[in-house]
């Protein structure tokens, strides 16, 4: 990439403006949309408004510079038109070049721009054609920010715009864009750098600072990266700052806070062996060194899924790029693990993650994390839990486990084994390892000898809130009987009208549940008439209702006159002499 030297005595420009593309051609990765924006200048069809997406760091801005050096370049001789190839020399792109360009006006959504007033001025500003260059383009960056009557107000304009005027809108976040604005714009989705990419980019970068960098710490630089530019030559300019000399691994991940990867290894496989005190003892070492605990679970979970895919697809450790740790340990352990096994792992560290990030200590839940995880390394999968209960076979190995399956003499002809408690008392320490045994194995056992019984079909929306009560939905319930107006009811179809408190998949929830407990199919849809009231709303009706019929009857009154303060706290039925009491009858 080209770059000019400072001079002495210069501001020092920082790497990710210093080799900000000027061209098209030296646009990183982003292939596709060049080809298309080059064919389309080539042949005159320039779209009055381009929409360019992606995430942070991708050249979204940069390319919306070149699109205005691209539409405005006059050439060295001064008589070009546009030119997918800018000349760099001409008035106009060394003036957008450096930001100073009366006719190219550069706006930030996020802080001006955004509202009605400021679109409106912005509109005002269109007719008036431009002062020197053949365009005048405005770039809009975060316009996702803009208000809705900001974009209400550019509507009419960004269709039918004057031909001097080009607009150029950059994003971070496309979905929250009108459909009604990006259906005026031609849009670009520009691509999120991959590894090798930023690899190259920033070893040519560093040859042309005349730095020294181990290619194991540029790799490094642009994982961090992720898949973003800038942020790497932010990383690589910091880097350069904090070595003398050559940039090594060492100081690269130390700056990054990241553990050796070597470490890593030994922390998973200590893990997966079960040894909870020795991967202690590693974390306790590798945090003093100044590896932050969340980077650590992270990076766990990113070697999970490293090996899964060695596990799947072993070519993929002879890709270029591959370090020669993660190649050959990395295969040797992946042979080892069964997918099952690294599937709980990156369940366990996901959820790990989430913890250590929200804690308040994450070294301790960092450690709860791996302390689980060593219990959890050699529990059999819920299948071989299933399979062995049903083939009489031990479910969890004595040697391993403080919880053990044995079977009882009179069964020996039955497939159906007996848990017992194992004669010696079980070490505390294999206590977490025993519960999640036993936890596997009542979970997976019992749909095996239970069935669920076929209800009768509810022959009314309240049988159906019952049936569901008895089955133990009780939130479902508390949301039919409060949030749902029923509209139609037949056995097989509920139309309802959810209130805005109910969940969204009430109805598809509900469907499937009566279709399962009651062995036929049931439809329930949503409707837009207003329906009766909700069950709970009827109930208040009646009570209210029965109220006002007790508090008018004149031994009521009478009781109310003779003492005065007193309220009415219940309204219950006298039970009929000679009848037997039930629990539904009281008196008042």
């Amino acid at each position: 990439m080209p770059a000019a030297a400072d001079t002495v005595g210069a501001p020092y420009r920082v790497l990710a403006r210093k080799y900000r593309p000027a061209t098209f051609a030296q646009l990183t990765g982003q292939e596709a949309m060049v080809r298309t924006l080059t064919n389309a200048i080539a042949a005159g069809r320039i779209a009055q408004a381009f929409m360019l997406t992606g995430v942070r760091g991708v050249g979204k801005t940069t390319t919306a510079r070149i699109i205005a050096r691209a539409l405005n370049c006059i050439g060295p001789d001064g008589n070009g038109g546009p030119t997918a190839k800018p000349c760099g020399v001409c008035e106009h792109c060394i003036a957008i070049a450096e930001d100073r360009h009366v006719d190219v006006l550069e706006l930030d959504a996020a802080s001006r721009a955004g509202g009605v007033n400021e679109v409106r001025e912005l509109v005002d500003g269109v007719r008036y054609r431009p002062v020197s260059a053949r365009y005048k383009i405005y770039i809009i960056d975060e316009v996702h920010m803009m208000t809705g009557p900001g974009f209400n107000a550019l509507l009419k304009t960004l269709e039918e715009p004057p031909e001097h005027v080009k607009f150029i809108f950059a994003t971070t976040e496309i979905r929250k864009v009108p459909v009604t604005v990006l259906s005026r714009c031609q849009r670009f989705d520009l691509r999120r750098l991959d590894v090798e990419t930023l690899i190259k980019l920033y070893t040519d970068v560093a040859k042309a600072e005349a730095v020294t960098i181990a290619p194991a710490a540029v790799a490094l630089i642009a994982r961090a990266a992720d898949g973003s530019a800038r942020d790497g030559l932010s990383l690589l300019d910091q880097a350069i700052a904090r070595a003398e000399g050559e940039i090594t691994e060492t100081e690269v991940r130390d700056m990054l806070g990241l553990a050796d990867r070597t470490q890593l290894f030994d922390l998973f496989d200590l893990l997966m062996r079960g040894d909870a005190s020795e991967a202690l003892s590693l974390l306790e070492s590798m945090y003093a060194t100044g590896a932050d605990p969340a980077v650590v679970i992270q990076d766990l979970l990113e070697l999970a899924h490293w090996l899964t895919r060695l596990k799947l697809v072993p070519q993929a450790g002879d890709m270029p790029g591959v370090p020669e740790a993660e190649r050959v340990r990395g295969g040797e352990m992946a042979g080892k693990l069964t997918i099952a096994q690294l599937a709980r792992v990156w369940q366990m560290l996901l959820k790990g993650l989430t913890e250590v990030q929200a804690a308040p200590l994450p070294l301790q839940a960092a450690e709860m994390v791996l302390i689980r995880l060593a219990h959890a390394s050699d529990l059999p999968t819920p299948a071989d839990l299933v399979r062995q209960l049903q083939n009489g076979e031990p479910a969890v190995d004595r040697s391993r486990s403080s919880l053990g399956v044995e079977r009882s003499p009179a069964a020996t002809s039955s497939a159906a084994p007996v848990l017992q408690p194992p004669a010696p008392r079980p070490d505390p320490s294999d206590r977490p390892r025993a519960l999640a045994a036993a936890a596997v194995v009542a979970v997976q056992a019992e749909p095996v000898s239970q069935a669920i019984p076929v209800a009768a079909t509810p022959d009314s929306f309240a049988a159906v809130v019952a049936l569901v009560g008895e089955r133990r939905e009780a939130i479902l319930q508390a949301h039919l009987r409060n949030n749902v107006h029923l509209v139609r009811f037949e056995a097989g179809r509920i139309e309802i009208r959810p209130d805005e408190h109910a969940p969204r998949n009430l109805a598809n929830r509900l469907g499937a549940l009566l279709s399962e407990w009651t062995a036929k199919r049931w439809v329930v849809a949503i409707s837009s008439e207003p329906g009766e009231p909700t069950l709970a709303e009827q109930t208040a009706s009646v009570e209210r209702q029965e109220r006002a019929e007790v508090t008018a009857h004149p031994l009521v009154q009478a009781v109310l006159a003779t003492f005065p303060g007193a309220t009415i706290e219940a309204i219950r039925e006298l039970t009929p002499p000679g009848e037997p009491a039930n629990d539904g009858e009281a008196e008042i």
